[in-house]
């Protein structure tokens, strides 16, 4: 994946690394390993159904990270984009290992996946679903700048419908 490629990282305070990696043989087998507590087993896929899913929406332009902390995968993520209006990212998937939350890691990770998309000047903005009760990803989101789009999915009314601005409607490639 060359779009992974590119040296890009975040040093947390506590002196680890965070990058974002792709998926292979053996990431494959390491992501199938992360674990989340069980409160939030209800907010989130199991690893190997993140994985799943983008195969899935490969015809999307689905894209999974892996999230490194030092080369060791703490985390997961899956990006996908709206193939109809209105056009923009949607992160699917986020997802950190229990033992690596609260240290930075998904802020940090979050910053790099974002710093991609706006890298890329495809699409204005990126959505998430979160279920209000969510209280620590709501929380990540927040202080990463999203805000709720005041839409309320029919099939999931105890979720927030989060977006994201990542430049002006005029500035995406295409549409100047």
């Amino acid at each position: 994946m060359s779009h992974i490629a590119e040296k890009r990282e975040f040093r947390l305070k506590n002196g680890g690394t965070v990058r974002l990696g792709g998926i292979d043989e053996e990431s494959f087998f390491k992501a199938c390993a992360l674990r989340v507590s069980d409160e939030q087993k209800g907010f989130v896929a199991p690893p190997v159904g993140v994985i799943a899913r983008g195969y899935l929406y490969r015809d999307c332009g689905a894209r999974v990270f892996t999230i490194l902390l030092d080369e060791k995968v703490v985390g997961l993520a899956l990006v996908r984009e709206f193939t109809d209006e209105p056009l923009g990212y949607d992160l699917q998937q986020f997802l950190i290992d229990k033992e690596y939350q609260n240290m930075g890691c998904g802020s940090a990770a979050l910053g790099l996946i974002l710093d991609i998309l706006r890298g890329e000047r495809k699409y204005p903005c990126v959505e998430i679903c979160v279920k209000k009760d969510d209280s620590a990803a709501l929380h990540v989101y927040e202080k990463a700048g999203f805000a709720d789009s005041g839409y309320t999915d029919p099939d999931c009314p105890d979720s927030l419908n989060l977006i994201l601005r990542l430049q002006a409607e005029e500035e995406v490639e295409g549409k100047k």
